[in-house]
């Protein structure tokens, strides 16, 4: 009788060990926080022998960490447990391993939350984890701990590879019923996080609120708490939030200010004041009036240097995405906001929106006061920013509109046609992904191709880029 069984091939097979053998750490790590010396050797040498960090074991470790230093895997990240609709018979089995490791990593530092107190730093870090995590299921920031079901980027049809990329044989989960199932236990996860941290406990004593690092992550937990604060708790709270944004201010105060305003206005004489005197001209200008016998130079006439420069009067309409996932370009933007309103003839109107709008710029001169009367959280429908926003473009010439939010929104063909011909009108147009200190952002792709056709690109990145922009038109 012949034997039709078909041996699968020696590195097949190594591989699917290794695979066997992250997949085993993960889940011993999940229900007990011991390590299992065995486990964790074997999975070391699995993740040195397939060419990835070692650093991908470490919980200690954010997936921000890993990225930073080596940022090659980001992309790795992204989709990276969303089904694909390969057979059994395609299966990369090392590309398998390598994904293992990666949605261990993820799984480990979002899930694995720990015990004991809790502070902003480790917040902050858990939140990032979970935006990753949100990343590798096809979601948008905040999608995920939001409850709702990828928009059509992490749906696959048919059958394929599990999120973990376990292989087939089992039913492909459908994200639209995974993610509500996920979001919640995340959210849970977050405000046990949050209530390990006793913020309020701790913003109500004046000597332990003292200790407090001001952060973007606390800052962000503050401002969402701020309703439900009072006495020496709210004091103390706002204590901390006018701290960091005094820290911010300075920073971006420095990068606007390097460069200098406009171009000198000659037709405008120069202030005889000490600090302009020009020193170097007044002497060589009156060096026909030195006396040799005395040695002295009489001075008949001083020279300053014009300081005067030329400027336009513009009007800076900054519209920003205040839903949860854009807290930081919130901070960031309402503080450059209120930096540029303090420029000469630069009229600064600030507005925010979720699925309303708010126009702040009453307040657009204190960022403390614009950022306690903030609402974060909530959907986004960027068309009531722009009923508010519209009428403000008087001078289309004169006026440039910047709009900042991951442009992920309920009604995107209104909205683009509108900006469009805010573009068309001749003002200028800068589109923004994020304005973080990371430079880091997520930006729909469907936007983004929009706003290069239309010759508007998006920009993302480090504020320094937002400020280079506005610099550059308004000087």
């Amino acid at each position: 009788m012949t034997d039709h069984t078909t041996e699968e091939p020696p590195a097949a097979s190594a591989d699917e060990n290794r695979r066997q053998v992250l997949y085993w750490r993960l889940l011993a790590r999940l229900f007990d926080p011991e390590e299992q010396a065995t486990l964790e050797s074997a999975s070391l040498a699995v993740v040195e022998d397939i060419g990835l960090p070692p650093a991908l074991l470490d919980p200690q470790a954010s997936v921000d960490a890993v990225v930073q230093r080596h940022p090659e895997l980001a992309a790795e990240f992204d989709g990276l447990m969303v089904p694909e609709a390969d057979g059994d018979e395609d299966r990369d089995r090392a590309a398998e391993v390598r994904r293992a490791a990666l949605v261990s990593k993820v799984l480990l530092n979002v899930f694995a939350s720990g015990s004991g107190t809790v502070t902003a730093g480790q917040l902050a870090r858990w939140q990032s984890d979970a935006g990753w995590l949100e990343r590798a299921l096809g979601c948008r920031p905040g999608e995920l701990r939001a409850g709702r079901a990828p928009g059509g980027a992490g749906r696959a049809a048919g059958g394929g590879v599990s999120p973990t990329g376990t292989g087939a044989g089992f039913p492909t989960p459908d994200l639209g019923t995974l993610i509500p199932a996920i979001g919640p236990e995340l959210g849970a996860i977050e405000a046990d996080l949050v209530k390990r941290m006793h913020l309020r406990e701790v913003l109500a004593d004046p000597q332990l609120a003292a200790q407090l690092t001001p952060s973007m992550s606390l800052i962000e937990q503050l401002l969402r708490d701020k309703n439900n604060l009072s006495g020496v708790a709210l004091a103390n709270a706002k204590a901390l939030i006018r701290r960091f944004v005094d820290e911010v201010a300075e920073v971006l105060r420095t990068q606007v200010e390097k460069a200098s305003v406009g171009t000198l206005d000659r037709s405008v004489p120069p202030k005889r004041v000490f600090r302009n005197l020009d020193l170097d001209r007044t002497i060589w200008k009156n060096l026909t009036n030195w006396d040799p016998e005395e040695e002295r130079l009489y001075v008949d006439r001083l020279y300053y240097r014009h300081t005067a420069r030329k400027t336009t009067p513009q009007r800076l309409i900054v519209v920003v995405d205040q839903s949860g996932s854009m807290v930081d370009s919130m901070v960031n933007c309402t503080i450059l906001a209120s930096i540029f309103a303090g420029l000469p003839k630069v009229d600064v109107h600030l507005i925010a929106y979720d699925t309303q709008a708010l126009d702040l710029t009453p307040w657009v001169n204190d960022p403390f006061e614009t950022l306690l009367r903030t609402k974060l959280g909530g959907g986004t429908d960027g068309t009531v920013a722009m009923a508010l926003a519209q009428p403000k473009i008087a001078e289309p010439r004169n006026t440039v509109v910047v709009w900042i939010s991951d442009f992920y929104e309920w009604r995107c063909e209104p909205l683009f046609e509108s900006m469009a011909a805010v573009h068309r009108s001749g003002a200028k147009f800068i589109p923004v992904g994020s304005v973080t200190s990371a430079g880091r952002g997520s930006v729909n792709p469907w936007f983004r191709e929009r706003f290069k056709d239309l010759g508007t690109p998006v920009i993302s990145g480090h504020i320094r880029k937002l400020v280079h922009e506005l610099k550059s038109f308004l000087t």
